[in-house]
């Protein structure tokens, strides 16, 4: 029997019988897509075909039906697993929907809003980087001006919240503006991304006036969690609820399938703000993670960089062997500001010598900020103030949220 790409087949393995489909081979054994969603090799010998191929060709596509009636949202297709199908050639999952394809695999959708959707690029989100963050942000001010009442981006969860971090400081919208991924892909019955993207159109149309990240707030279906995106992490590999607020509660949430949207008190309301873009960034940054006997020639990779942001150890610390290698980057001109390793509490230098001697070398307190998003917004600062000293006042002020300080001083 000679199997084909995308053949129904039957396994039969340690008593059991598993359908499935026939992906490719590997050597003498068969890559097979389980009914549940997950892959597995086993020897070819053990595969029985169950009939005719499934064609792999999309059918013809048709018209959207959309109600004129309905507010319109603007729906930003950049790739990642919430907008990804499976390769049968290689079984591995890719981005292949566009933002019209999602319309149509989930027509819920259609009963909360009109649409226009939009595809600057399609990339997985490791292969994200600063000038996208700039390509997104104005295109999404760019549908804001045209009349959307709200913004969904579809994204890869692995660098969500950078790019998510990033469009909060280049841009002030009047309007949600909603980043949403998934974490398990469509063809797989414990997929989120039906329900990440109906809670994300539901806070599409809400009172919501922020750059926010939605996603499953448990492992249940009963509850999107709204992010603020300077304050939230991705904690988990493959959880549903992977994304959790660092150092507060969410400013929101959904629930499912109600669509009810209950906002926090201090979240940002619509039209609180006007709609202003500032898209300058600094890309010649880093961030480096300090640890117990790190080399201090490290730093000299960092020679020449604009930024570095730190994560140091507790109230943020590094071994005093590298306090001469921060002073030397910081009187060649790079802007170095240290932030924690731990998720909650803050940075404060003054208490022992070794934090003295660090700011006496020249680097700047992050505050409560968590080093992912003062990479981002050191970025930002650095493309839009030259003098040391605005440089110094915006990474110590809260502009979009990105710290708690009240939380982690009365703790």
């Amino acid at each position: 029997m000679t199997l084909n790409n995308n053949d129904p087949i039957t396994v039969k393995f340690a008593g059991l019988e598993l359908k499935g489909i026939f992906i490719n081979r590997s050597g003498e054994n068969a890559v097979v897509k389980l009914s549940s969603g997950y892959n597995i090799c086993v020897p070819e010998s053990l595969c029985t075909s169950r009939g005719e191929a499934v064609p792999l060709e999309k059918p013809a596509s048709v018209p959207l039906k959309q109600d004129a009636n309905l507010p319109l949202l603007s729906i930003i297709s950049t790739g990642g697993t919430i907008a990804s199908t499976v390769d049968y050639r290689t079984g591995a999952v890719s981005s292949k929907f566009t933002a019209e394809d999602i319309l149509r695999s989930i027509p819920e959708l259609a009963k909360i809003a009109r649409y226009h959707t939009l595809q600057p690029f399609q990339v997985l989100s490791e292969n994200m980087n600063p000038a996208m963050w700039q390509e997104l942000a104005q295109t999404i001010y760019d549908e804001i001006r045209k009349g959307a009442k709200g913004i969904i981006v579809t994204h890869g969860t692995d660098t969500l919240l950078y790019s998510a971090a990033a469009v909060s400081f280049m841009l002030d919208t009047p309007v949600p503006v909603i980043f949403v991924g998934a974490q398990r892909s469509a063809d797989r019955p414990s997929s989120d991304n039906a329900m990440n993207a109906i809670c994300s159109a539901q806070a599409g149309v809400s009172d919501l006036g922020e750059v926010v990240i939605c996603m499953h707030a448990d492992e249940s279906d009963t509850t999107c969690a709204l992010h603020r995106a300077t304050r939230v992490r991705k904690n988990h590999t493959s959880r549903r609820d992977a994304f959790q607020s660092i150092g507060r509660v969410p400013v929101g949430g959904v629930s499912y399938p109600e669509g009810t949207v209950v906002l926090a008190k201090d979240a940002v309301r619509r039209g609180m703000k006007e709609l202003r873009l500032s898209d300058n960034l600094e890309s010649h940054c880093g961030l480096l993670q300090y640890y117990p006997g790190m080399n201090p020639a490290i730093f000299d990779a960092y020679n020449g960089y604009k930024g570095l942001v730190i994560a140091g150890t507790g109230l943020g610390h590094v071994g005093t062997d590298c306090i001469a290698k921060i002073a030397g980057l910081t009187a060649a001109g790079t802007t170095v500001i240290m932030t924690s390793q731990c998720l909650a509490g803050g940075v404060c230098d003054r208490v022992y010598e070794t934090g003295r001697d660090l700011l006496d070398a020249g680097l700047i307190e992050g505050g409560s900020m968590l080093p992912e998003i003062a990479l981002v917004k050191l970025m930002w600062v650095l493309g839009n103030a030259t003098r040391k000293e605005d440089i110094r006042r915006l990474m110590q002020t809260n502009l979009k949220g990105e710290m708690e300080f009240d939380l982690w001083r009365n703790a």
